[in-house]
């Protein structure tokens, strides 16, 4: 049986390094992941966006698990910082507690972002694990850039097709007033990708969304709207970031059935990522279109 390490134990303990863009991390145990690519994947965060993750540390361990009343059966078990757990080598059964990442605040101001390496199944799927924490870690710093938020905006009244993630395909669905359900495409190949941000919400029994549906919508929920534009910028981050670390076809960021933004539409996010982030000097952006046979 692997003995389970409180998190706050191991933020304590652990050597924490800083790549030379500012990042700070660490690891522990036995995590599966070679030097070369994690140094590699940490460098692929642009300074312009490093720099806003000063009160972040990310530890990178086997496996990151869930509240700790799902481990250790006690009632008066409570979901705190200091309950948080994790396990240094990978067991079967202690996957199943597991979770991608969890945050736990380490104290004055700081907090350890613990992501699980054992749960992805590669190298494609760390990385966007990392990335989307880095995307959300910088949102709550510096917030939205106003000429992104001014694009996804038009793209969203032109009815493009599709979103980054589910989470900004239902939250744009509801900033029109619209169902989130949709006729789903045939099944495909899909990757077990990063934990986005749990939102509850009630709405009346839903219906296909007409997605050729032109006409401008009576109102707009302000409230869902911030949300679609802070999570579509996340997302575009995430995806940005993950373009410089690995070449990876646009089809694999499929996470749930939900329609993928348009190319060109993604393709106009990333491009102004990537000039309001200029990468670091080693790595380069591009989009390349395949040809359909």
């Amino acid at each position: 049986m692997t003995n389970l390490v409180r998190a706050q134990e191991v933020a304590r303990d652990a050597e924490v390094r800083q790549s030379p863009n500012g990042v700070s991390f660490a690891t522990f145990g036995e995590t599966g992941v070679p030097a070369v690519d994690l140094d590699s994947m940490l460098q692929a965060v642009p300074t312009s966006i490093s720099a806003s993750l000063e009160a972040n540390t990310y530890f990178f361990v086997p496996l990151a698990m869930r509240e700790a009343d799902t481990i250790i059966d006690s009632p008066r078990t409570q979901k705190t910082d200091e309950s948080a757990l994790v396990a240094p080598a990978y067991t079967d059964d202690l996957s199943t507690g597991a979770i991608c990442h969890r945050n736990v605040e380490l104290g004055s101001g700081r907090r350890g972002v613990f992501i699980s390496t054992r749960l992805m199944q590669d190298r494609f799927a760390l990385s966007f694990e990392f990335f989307i924490n880095v995307a959300h870690a910088y949102v709550d710093v510096a917030g939205i850039p106003e000429r992104f938020s001014e694009l996804a905006w038009q793209q969203a009244l032109a009815n493009v097709k599709g979103e980054t993630s589910f989470d900004a395909w239902e939250a744009r669905q509801l900033t029109f007033g619209r169902s989130v359900v949709f006729e789903p495409e045939p099944l495909r190949a899909s990757r077990a990708l990063a934990s986005k941000r749990v939102r509850a919400f009630s709405t009346a029994k839903p219906a296909v969304v007409d997605l050729n549906a032109n006409a401008e919508p009576a109102s707009i929920d302000e409230k869902e709207k911030k949300i679609f534009l802070e999570t579509a910028f996340s997302d575009a981050v995430a995806v940005f970031l993950l373009s410089l670390a690995l070449d990876f076809d646009y089809s694999e960021l499929r996470e749930r059935e939900y329609p993928l933004l348009a190319p060109g539409a993604l393709a106009e996010r990333l491009r102004l990522c990537a000039e309001l982030f200029p990468p670091n000097a080693g790595y380069e952006f591009s989009v390349r279109y395949r040809r359909r046979a």
